[in-house]
């Protein structure tokens, strides 16, 4: 894919923010190590973790050179594929807000991740599992239906699994904490646009109008408008109350 739109991103940092937030509640006193912020894009959360972990490097990793330029508040940052990075000394944490959905094989990657930690170090990672919703699953839908030489769809599987899965997954390899949560998030009206499509365009949306042409991408997003404009129907000031289903999880390593 093309590299990330910061500016774009960052439209929605506070709803964005609040599920990293949660996540680090849930982390209790780590050992020695550094703290890294995998997946780290714009830095959303690099204030919050140097704040909760002071005596701690608090290092960024993400693959987006656009987005690294746009993070501030590390004590360093490290461009690399997130699937493949290895850190230089175990660390004390290894936190992922919203990043790891784009990676497969979750039964390899998130063993691997809590290899890495140092002895009673975390692992806190939050997914969004919103698949199902009509916010994703018009993409899909519509995609098909529009472009089925490029997106043939059968056999598709959600990138996040049930959360009894990763429960199972993570059980042998230490103290697991895990739960969901459902943001009933407002969603400011949008000009040329509806809101939920604002909310999704720099992420979910970004792999379908990628594969598209310009004048394809342009009838298609008309066309996601309009179901969304069914799915979400909007309020009377022309905003959105939009559900958004979040799969979270803490992992200390004996």
């Amino acid at each position: 894919m093309a590299d990330w739109d910061p500016g774009a991103y960052a439209r929605f940092r506070g709803l964005r923010l609040r599920p990293a937030l949660d996540l680090l509640m849930q982390v209790g006193a780590v050992p020695e190590g550094d703290v890294i912020d995998l997946g780290c894009g714009d830095g959303a959360a690099a204030a919050s973790l140097r704040q909760r972990f002071p005596k701690r490097r608090v290092i960024g990793v993400d693959a987006s050179a656009t987005m690294l330029a746009a993070a501030r508040g590390y004590h360093g940052t490290v461009q690399a594929d997130i699937a493949l990075w290895r850190p230089a000394e175990p660390p004390a944490l290894i936190f992922s807000n919203a990043a790891l959905h784009w990676l497969a094989d979750h039964a390899v990657l998130l063993p691997g991740l809590a290899s890495l930690l140092a002895p009673g170090g975390w692992l806190a990672v939050q997914m969004p599992r919103q698949y199902a919703a009509p916010s994703h699953a018009l993409m899909r839908d519509l995609a098909a239906a529009m472009f089925p030489d490029r997106f043939a769809l059968d056999g598709w599987q959600a990138p996040v699994d049930l959360p009894e899965v990763y429960g199972r997954l993570l059980a042998p390899l230490g103290v697991v904490n895990l739960w969901e949560t459902e943001y009933l998030q407002r969603l400011e009206p949008a000009t040329d646009a509806h809101p939920v499509r604002r909310f999704t365009e720099s992420t979910a949306l970004r792999p379908f109008v990628q594969r598209m042409t310009p004048t394809e991408a342009r009838a298609f997003v008309a066309a996601y408008d309009a179901a969304l404009a069914q799915a979400y129907p909007p309020e009377p000031d022309g905003g959105v109350l939009f559900a958004f289903r979040r799969l979270f999880f803490t992992l200390q390593r004996p």
